[in-house]
């Protein structure tokens, strides 16, 4: 029972952590129809600006606060320099932003070096459940989450920005024409999409290593999470989060990461086969598939 109840929790705290990430690549292409290659180097910047303002002798909650603002400041640099010149020119964004993340993850390794970095525990105690003890700090990320999946639905259902992204998103030429101003809502919404893989970064630093290949770990879960539960919908990411997450876990209990990884793509291939627009899309209509 106490195992079960640890991996239950460990299980829905990386679901969650994917949640995080994926949010931002979701947004990003709903709005933009950008596939932002460079997302992962974002979660990276996000960790290591935690070890910057440490450094710098800040504190961990310093740091947490710090680096979703300056990833969010990248993200609109980024955006300003170089994606608003390549909107619909899908193949393009995706070499532009690949060879960002070259850049941004040489960078990193020329200011730090190669070798990973460790950003110490903010929350060391640990409290009991039916006589398991867990980490505090862990159920801080889990808050974190969702947190930020509660902003960002407000954000989206329940503010004047979240209408307009909605409008830009249905159609973005009738948008223009309402008068809708899209360039500038493809900046806020990139620098948000950054702002929350920062986020990400930052809140999970104390329980990774900090090195310049971390981002790749969670990209690549959190690409499979949107094309499972379904591109351009902030749901679908929920959902495939939980599968991809769901299932990754309990293979690599089962058997092992290598082969969790080999069930995890094999089960990817196959929804993506089955339910083109994602699973989010498939139950929404019922548990029909668009075949």
């Amino acid at each position: 029972m106490q195992e079960l109840l640890i991996f239950s929790l460990d299980t829905l705290n990386y679901i969650l952590a994917i949640v995080l990430v994926a949010l931002g690549l979701v947004i990003v292409f709903g709005l933009m129809r950008v596939i932002n290659m460079a997302h992962g180097e974002f979660f990276l910047l996000g960790a290591y600006s935690v070890v910057t303002v440490q450094s710098l002798g800040g504190g961990f909650w310093l740091g947490l606060l710090v680096a979703p603002l300056f990833v969010a400041g990248v993200g609109l640099l980024v955006e300003f320099l170089v994606i608003r010149f390549l909107y619909h020119r899908f193949l393009d964004t995706i070499l532009a932003t690949w060879g960002i993340s070259l850049v941004i993850k040489q960078v990193v390794i020329l200011i730090f070096g190669p070798a990973s970095q460790q950003v110490g525990l903010p929350i060391a105690e640990t409290f009991s459940l039916l006589g398991t003890s867990y980490p505090f700090y862990r159920l801080f990320i889990m808050l974190v989450s969702v947190s930020a999946v509660a902003l960002t639905f407000w954000l989206l259902y329940r503010t004047d920005i979240g209408l307009k992204a909605r409008a830009a998103t249905a159609d973005r030429a009738m948008a223009s024409v309402m008068g809708i101003e899209t360039a500038r809502l493809d900046r806020m919404v990139f620098a948000y999409g950054a702002a929350l893989a920062g986020l990400a970064g930052a809140v999970m630093a104390p329980i990774m290593s900090v090195d310049p290949q971390m981002g790749l770990g969670f990209l690549v879960p959190a690409f499979l999470a949107v094309l499972v539960g379904g591109a351009g919908q902030v749901m679908g990411a929920l959902v495939g989060a939980g599968v991809i997450g769901g299932t990754d876990s309990l293979a690599a209990t089962i058997w092992s990461p290598v082969v969790a990884q080999i069930v995890v793509f094999t089960m990817a291939i196959i929804v993506i086969r089955l339910f083109p627009n994602g699973l989010a899309d498939a139950w929404r209509r019922g548990g029909r598939g668009d075949r």
